[in-house]
Formats: C-alpha cells, structure tokens, sequence
C-alpha cells in the first residue's frame, strides 16, 4: 500500500482509521515514526541493545493489539510511551527480581527535602545521565515518564498500577535521589 498520501495524518488520525475504519496496514506509518524511539527508551532502562530491540518489536506488536484501547485520553505518543515504561520496568523486576520497594528500603536517602527546586540550578545534562543509570530504574522511568515525555501523573500511575499519591512520592523521592547523588557526586566540581 502507496502512504504516501497518509504520512502527514496525525498520531490520532492514523489510529481512528485503523480501528474505525479497518486500515489496519496504517500501523507501518506508526511502527515507522516511532520504533527509533521506542528502542531508545527500552534501551536507556535496559543497558542492552539486542534486549531493547526485542522489547520495542514486542511493544510495538503488543501496542497494535491493543489499539482499539486507545482512547485518546492522552496523546498517541504518551500512551505509547507507558507501555513501554511500564514493558521494560515489568522485565526488570521479573529478569532481575529488582523490587523497587525492597530496594527503596536497602538505598540511603537523607530526608526528602521539600524545595528540591532550589537545588536543581546548574545541573549538567550529562552528569545528570550518569546519575539517572545510577537509581532505580522504576525511578530512572518515573522521572522520564514526567520530565522528559511530559506523561500527566494520571497516566503515570496507571502504567505503573499505582495510585496517584504513590505516583506522587516515587517521583518526589526520586528526584530527590537524583539531587542527592548528583550533589555528592559532583559537589568538589561546584
């Protein structure tokens, strides 16, 4: 099939012709605009590129069988985006048996501090990746999720099968992890 003629439909377009109107072969526009992405991301919480390959097409395969669950709450985009959150953390916790919570308790954090804001001038982005490889990767996804492809809290909490207050305090506790560490790590720097 020619797309040609549908390549400049938006995410939500594409998706309302291939459920309502049964185009189904309109997924290769989708798959192709975002299998770059999807394995970028599997590949920033799984440190394997032949891991986060595998998971992208197996998202990806899994996002088409679900499309008709695609409510349009949320943008094409993010709702994709928590799927594979939510695949590469589901993997880990089964791969690696990394609990977050179990490992949330065995990991030194001083108390949260409630103006995390004031201390986030002058961070670096590329000391701030070291540090993101550094926590959790339910963490390192959380932060991502909220900071990096702007997913409401929401939708968050639904990926993760959290309640919003729990959504809340993971990312208010990551990011004060990532200000901890980032603040030990590179503090004879500043």
């Amino acid at each position: 099939m020619h797309y040609e003629k549908y390549k400049h439909l938006g995410d939500e377009e594409l998706v309302k012709l291939i459920v309502t109107d049964g185009q189904k072969e309109l997924y290769g526009l989708l798959y192709n605009r975002y299998q770059t992405k999807v394995t970028d991301k599997c590949y920033s919480l799984l440190k394997n590129k032949d891991l986060a390959k595998e998971a992208c097409q197996n998202i990806l395969e899994k996002t088409y069988e679900k499309l008709d669950s695609f409510k349009g709450k949320s943008s094409f985009s993010s709702w994709l985006y928590s799927i594979t959150y939510n695949y590469c953390i589901d993997f880990l916790r089964i791969k690696k048996k990394m609990s977050y919570p179990d490992w949330n308790i065995t990991q030194h954090l001083p108390e949260i501090i409630d103006s995390i804001e004031e201390e986030e001038d002058g961070i670096n982005s590329e000391k701030l990746n070291v540090i993101l490889d550094k926590i959790h990767p339910e963490e390192k996804a959380l932060l991502m999720m909220k900071y990096n492809d702007d997913i409401s809290i929401n939708n968050i909490a639904k990926a993760l099968r959290l309640t919003e207050s729990a959504t809340k305090m993971r990312i208010k506790r990551a990011r004060a992890r990532v200000i901890y560490l980032y603040n030990q790590t590179y503090k004879h720097e500043q």
